[in-house]
């Protein structure tokens, strides 16, 4: 019978941020249908235009989802109890715009974006251009963690580490996201102090994975 031993390797990677997403969702409401539509549609262009003043092509600005929501509101009525009335229609864009990592630049946008009137909710998040290599080197990482491990657990026990027999991982998606948050809550004023709210130059922290996979190898 063939003896083995399992080992769990356990891979970690720590990457510098090099590129930013900011997630933008932007919503209009009314009771008219048409009306939702067009707000929403105006407040779109108005990002649109915030993102050609500081240097890209309107089609930098990525729709990421888009629905139409029928809102309803609980109103109480003279007799006390509470009923659902329609409150009308609510458009819901939501959008991204990525560039590579430049801490000026990045309060640059967010300043044009602030002052185009479009009023979105912001998202800001420090993460990596090539996910793909942070994935790759974490997987390095695991499967040497997992050897060293089987190799001193071996030679603590006499026996030889032979060939590899398989390999269990699990694929998931990693969240290659700097813990670093980016708030701006002050700056979100009316629009005279808007050319006045100077953003921070800021140095993301560094992003640390880790990730692990099971190893089984025949030991004799």
């Amino acid at each position: 019978m063939m003896k083995t031993i399992t080992v769990k390797g356990v891979g970690n990677v720590s990457a510098r941020p090099d590129y930013i997403t900011i997630s933008m969702t932007v919503e209009s409401m009314d009771s008219d249908y048409e009306k939702a539509m067009d707000g929403a549609a105006r407040r779109i262009e108005n990002l649109k235009a915030a993102a050609v003043s500081v240097g890209y092509e309107k089609e930098a600005l990525k729709t990421t989802s888009f629905n139409v929501e029928t809102r309803y509101e609980n109103v109480k009525d003279r007799q006390g109890n509470y009923k659902r009335e329609f409150a009308g229609y609510a458009c819901v864009y939501r959008l991204k715009l990525a560039f590579d990592f430049d801490s000026k630049h990045l309060a640059t946008v967010i300043s044009a974006i602030t002052g185009s009137k479009a009023d979105p909710e912001l998202s800001i998040a420090f993460t990596v251009k090539n996910p793909a290599k942070v994935s790759e080197e974490l997987l390095i990482s695991a499967a040497q963690n997992a050897r060293a491990k089987a190799e001193i657990l071996c030679r603590a026990s006499g026996v030889e580490l032979g060939q590899l027999i398989s390999i269990d991982y699990n694929w998931g998606e990693l969240n290659i996201i700097s813990r670093t948050s980016y708030e701006m809550e002050d700056c979100l004023m009316s629009p005279a102090a808007m050319g006045k709210c100077c953003a921070p130059e800021i140095e993301p922290d560094d992003i640390d994975v880790s990730d692990s996979a099971a190893f089984v190898w025949e030991i004799g």
